[in-house]
């Protein structure tokens, strides 16, 4: 094959004992999952990945003294296969989860000014363990929280595989089953906002169930939120790359995939600028556009279905102020355009003032608004949810935009995502958006990387590698 050259000279070729050789193709945390459990098994592994550094949309880069994520990001205690990769590359301690669900919810839409609740959980099996919180939560009326219950139950008792589900929305299947605008508000998109990037009456029943079920249905401490203590290019740019290296994983950045063509011998070609590398396996882990574009003729039956997978933004608004105004490392906010608000101070290495990071889901009306406009919008919004706010100097102020940060959750987008395995022999398919059940989280970014490995794997005839992450284990 010809050798791709990096800072350093050209890359020496050190076969795999029985020659295999895979080249994967994005460095987003699907492409990595791939490398990693690729190079385990004991095939030859080239990553390639168009940008500097590795992470895919969950990155950081730096302002000034600040060391800024492009956006928040969080998993959950069932967030069993992104905590597989956090111990893969050695970096679970900087990013713990709580030890029990709390999360700070302020309302400031009552007359009286703000108010306070929490949800959290307590040792208890479930439903039990919400039970005392949805009890006492003071966002909903009394008979609404009663009914919140009913409905919980009526989701545990979904069938995921029923494809059904996903032709229904879930705003629908929330009024038929009791649940009031305020509930939807104040609970259900609550959550669901986050972590699908939709409002329930734009969210496939499917996904919307999975969530909840896995999330606050399964096991008491499903829920329990992690997020990065550190820089999230330290987890995926830094660490990510020393477990390549130490996996024999020729990582290339800044290294475009322009073409895939399959060979008269079965083997692969992939052209990159100025280069041909030969591969057994091709593991395509981009964005589905992108995808759509580099697939061969024949790869996918209908190729057109990528196309129709639905894209949903995510804004992300900066502030630096000049003294400590938040006292929790994050809280959620209801009556204000302010959905979730995080401590970003330590991790962006700011040493004087607080650092707030607020992460906009459903950004469609916002997306492209000017930095100007969107200050004169948040700013007094954050006074009414901080009140420390209101005498404090906004040192910076400034916006990182996301516009297809994930696939839009929609019903029927089910029946779009496809499998690991296409049509053509030793191409493989990657990424959030394929057809892994999970929305478009770290969570199924990761198993779509672990699924195309072990599609791989198997029609190359190798060994799984025995620490591999199970995709049973899960919902």
């Amino acid at each position: 094959m010809t050798h791709v050259t990096r800072p350093g000279g050209p890359l020496a070729d050190e076969p795999a004992p029985d020659g295999r050789h895979a080249v994967v193709v994005g460095g987003g945390l699907a492409g990595v999952t791939a490398a990693l459990a690729l190079a385990d098994a004991g095939v030859r592994v080239t990553l390639l990945e168009g940008r500097p550094r590795l992470g895919g949309l969950a990155f950081s880069f730096r302002r000034g003294a600040l060391t800024v994520d492009n956006g928040q990001h969080v998993y959950l205690r069932c967030c069993t296969a992104y905590r597989w990769f956090l111990d893969r590359i050695e970096g679970s301690a900087l990013a713990p989860l709580q030890n029990r669900l709390d999360v700070p919810v302020v309302d400031v839409t009552k007359p009286e000014g703000r108010r306070l609740g929490r949800l959290r959980r307590d040792p208890l099996p479930v439903p039990l363990h919400l039970g005392r919180s949805l009890a006492t939560y003071p966002h909903l009326p009394l008979a609404d929280r009663a009914k919140v219950g009913r409905a919980a139950l009526a989701l545990k008792g979904l069938d995921l595989a029923d494809p059904a589900l996903d032709t229904q929305d879930f705003g629908s299947w929330l009024t038929a089953h009791g649940q009031s605008a305020r509930a939807v508000e104040a609970l259900w998109d609550l959550v669901g906002v986050a972590t699908l990037n939709a409002v329930a009456s734009d969210a496939s029943l499917a996904l919307a169930a999975m969530v909840f079920k896995t999330g606050l249905l399964s096991d008491p401490g499903a829920a329990d939120i992690g997020w990065a203590r550190v820089p999230l290019g330290e987890l995926h740019d830094r660490l990510a790359r020393k477990a390549l290296d130490s996996a024999g994983v020729r990582t290339e950045v800044r290294t475009r995939v322009t073409s895939l063509s399959q060979n008269g011998n079965g083997r692969w070609s992939v052209q990159v600028p100025g280069e041909t590398l030969d591969a057994d396996t091709v593991v395509l882990a981009v964005p589905q556009r992108e995808a759509y574009e580099l697939l061969p003729a024949g790869a996918l039956d209908a190729p057109e279905r990528l196309l129709d997978i639905g894209t949903a933004p995510i804004l992300n608004i900066h502030v630096v102020y000049d003294r400590k105004v938040l006292a929790r490392p994050f809280l959620a906010a209801l009556g204000t355009p302010v959905q979730w608000v995080f401590d970003r101070t330590d991790a962006s290495g700011l040493t004087q003032g607080q650092y707030l990071a607020l992460s906009q889901s459903v950004a469609h009306d916002e997306i492209d608004e000017p930095v100007a406009v969107l200050r004169e919008r948040y700013l007094p919004e954050l006074e009414r949810l901080l009140p420390r706010t209101r005498g404090a100097e906004v040192l910076d102020f400034f916006v990182t935009r996301e516009r297809t940060a994930t696939f839009a959750p929609a019903p029927g987008v089910g029946r779009l995502r496809p499998g690991a395995r296409t049509e053509a022999p030793g191409l493989y398919l990657a990424g959030a958006w394929t057809a892994t059940g999970w929305p478009a989280t770290m969570e199924s970014a990761v198993r779509s990387g672990v699924g195309a490995a072990d599609a791989a794997l198997s029609a190359l005839g190798r060994p799984r590698p025995r620490h591999l992450f199970e995709i049973q284990e899960a919902a």
